[in-house]
């Protein structure tokens, strides 16, 4: 769970530093959320791959999501366009990351039941009694 809550985490705080950078435009003091934000995505998102979660899934739901957010607070903080295509996109998006995922866990169970396919080849009987002669 603690994974989960670090990538989180990790996304927030780029989609804030994102969002921050259409106020640094105006006013250059916002250029510190902007360079914490980035700051802090950076370094949750190796403690999410410490604890597990594969590249390709901590990288594309930390990539994807901020896209996604970002998109949609945009358009409701800053009025920024959000027609219906671009939701198709966002639509596209969360589907390319669930099938990622889906596949990954795939993988995962796949890598498991090898590994506990060669630990037992290696615990075999003949195995064992050729050990012991």
């Amino acid at each position: 769970m603690t994974r989960w809550l670090l990538l989180a985490g990790a996304i927030v705080c780029e989609v804030s530093a994102t969002l921050a950078l259409d106020a640094a435009q105006r006013n250059p003091g916002w250029f510190v959320l902007v360079a914490a934000g980035y700051l802090g995505a950076f370094l949750l998102l190796p403690q999410v791959l410490r604890r597990g979660v594969p590249l390709g899934v901590a990288y594309g739901l930390w990539g994807a999501s901020g896209v996604a957010l970002t998109a949609v607070l945009s358009a409701v903080l800053f009025g920024d366009p959000l027609t219906p295509t671009m939701l198709g996109g966002i639509a596209l998006i969360i589907a390319g990351v669930l099938v990622v995922e889906i596949g990954s866990q795939r993988a995962e169970r796949q890598r498991a039941e090898r590994e506990r396919a060669s630990g037992a080849a290696a615990t075999s009987p003949d195995e064992i009694a050729g050990a012991e002669s």
